[in-house]
This record gives structure tokens, C-alpha cells and sequence, in this order.
């Protein structure tokens, strides 16, 4: 049954997130990109503090331990995203100095799709490659939500699937760039978003090995939505606004936090 849950999951956070950024990169959301950013943003903090680590320090794991393992995996996404920026960093440069019409587009990629537009066919299928890897990782982590308890399981699928979107719409845009058309594109993402399914069932044979490590799993997965909220997604909504804007801009992040712990009382409740 947990399996069935996993998978659910991973297929809703792995291809729901592609065809939402598919709606606001070509559709009638394309208005609403920041709002999701911001939604995005506080419903990752939410799920990582108010639930993945307080289940987490509840499996009885020294907190000294807990904490360390926050501190390293912060540290691990930190350099996961330095080496792939360093990895496309020449082909970023080009691309932005050929590409000016792409600012608005390229500002709301993703921290780990910095990538040119002008990069072509084959630059394309490498991003789909670090994008399915980048999928099974995320499958993976959602597996341990959903075995520590079905409820923390669903908030992360759900964050996941909110902080996939400006993701996946920066690689919607770099395909669009190359030869395919808008239909190819959502076809290609939508497959590497599949993968989520593959790294749930992997996390599920995983955790189930190593279940005193739960612990351990959960606080790599809150490590992950920490880094995701302050480094990727938070840094793209720091720009001088309006004070209309500026308050629908923290009223989406409010909104994102909520949503979280409205899921999480549902859950409480039954």
C-alpha cells in the first residue's frame, strides 16, 4: 500500500510539475510565474520545519547527530550546485550575451539550470539527463516522507512538486530554443519528470533496508528544501517592487506555508 502511495506521489510531483510549468510558460498562468516562486518558496520552508525535522528529531536520533546532518547536506546541495554551474557556466555566458530576448524567460529557471539558451540539440538531451537524475533524487526523498507516515509523505510530494515548476520551465524554455516545438518539448520534460517514480520505488526499497536511518532521510530531504527556498528560489524574488507587488509577493509565500499546514491539520485530523 505504501508503494502504491509512493507512486502516486512521485508521478504527481515528477509530471504535475511539468505540465504546470508548461501553463505558465506557454499557457493563460504565464502572469502568475512569480506568485508560484513565492508559493513555492514558503511551501518548502513549511514542510521541511514544521514537518519533515520535527518527525525527524522524534525518532529518538541525538539531535547533535540531526543537526550535523542538516549542516552537511546543506553544504552538499551547496556544491552540487557549484559544480553544475561550473559544469555549464561557459555555455551560460555565451548564451546570455547572444540572447538578450531570453532575460525574462532565463530569470525564472531554476539554481540548477543556468543554462544558454542558444545551446542547441545536444545541450538540450544533457539537460534532460541532469534533469532525470536530478528527478530520481527527489523520488528518493519523497519515499522517505511517505515511510516515515503517509501525510508528511503527501506535503512532500506536493513541495516537490512546487518547487519543480520554475525548474522545469527553464528547461521547457532551452528546448523551445533548440529545434523542438512547444509539443516535443512538454513530451521530453515530461518523460525526465517521470523519473520521479523510478527514485521513489528505489527510496522504498532503500529506507526499507535502512529504516533506523529514517531519521537520517528525512533531515536530508528538509536539507534539500532549506537550500532549494534560500538559495534558489527566494534570491529570485529579491528585486525592487512596488508596495502592491511586494505584498502580493509575501502574501503567496504566506499562502505557501498555510497550504502546508492546512495539509498537515487534515492529516492530523484523520
Amino acid at each position: 500500500m505504501i508503494l502504491v502511495a509512493i507512486l502516486i506521489g512521485t508521478l504527481v510531483a515528477g509530471i504535475g510539475s511539468v505540465w504546470l510549468a508548461a501553463a505558465l510558460s506557454f499557457g493563460v498562468l504565464a502572469r502568475y510565474t512569480q506568485h508560484m516562486l513565492s508559493l513555492a518558496a514558503g511551501a518548502l520552508m513549511a514542510t521541511a520545519f514544521m514537518h519533515l525535522l520535527p518527525e525527524a528529531f522524534e525518532g529518538g536520533v541525538p539531535p547533535h547527530d540531526l543537526f550535523l546532518v542538516l549542516l552537511l547536506g546543506l553544504v552538499f546541495f551547496f556544491l552540487l550546485d557549484k559544480a553544475e554551474l561550473w559544469h555549464h557556466g561557459h555555455e551560460h555566458h555565451h548564451g546570455a550575451l547572444s540572447e538578450d530576448g531570453h532575460g525574462h524567460a532565463h530569470g525564472h529557471e531554476h539554481g540548477h539550470h543556468h543554462h544558454g539558451e542558444s545551446s542547441g540539440q545536444p545541450g538540450s538531451w544533457a539537460v534532460l539527463a541532469g534533469d532525470s537524475v536530478h528527478c530520481f533524487g527527489d523520488g528518493v526523498l519523497i519515499a522517505s516522507a511517505f515511510m516515515a507516515d503517509v501525510r508528511l509523505g503527501a506535503l512532500a510530494a506536493l513541495a516537490v512538486m512546487a518547487h519543480e515548476v520554475p525548474h522545469h520551465m527553464g528547461d521547457l524554455v532551452l528546448l523551445r530554443a533548440g529545434s523542438d516545438n512547444r509539443r516535443m518539448a512538454l513530451v521530453k520534460v515530461t518523460l525526465a519528470g517521470a523519473v520521479t517514480a523510478l527514485g521513489g520505488m528505489a527510496g522504498f526499497w532503500l529506507v526499507d533496508q535502512l529504516r533506523e536511518a529514517l531519521p537520517y532521510f528525512l533531515v536530508v530531504a528538509s536539507s534539500s528544501f532549506v537550500y532549494v527556498a534560500l538559495a534558489d528560489l527566494i534570491p529570485q524574488l529579491q528585486k525592487r517592487l512596488t508596495l502592491p507587488q511586494t505584498v502580493a509577493q509575501v502574501s503567496w509565500l504566506v499562502v505557501g506555508m498555510a497550504l502546508v499546514a492546512l495539509v498537515g491539520a487534515i492529516g492530523h485530523g484523520h
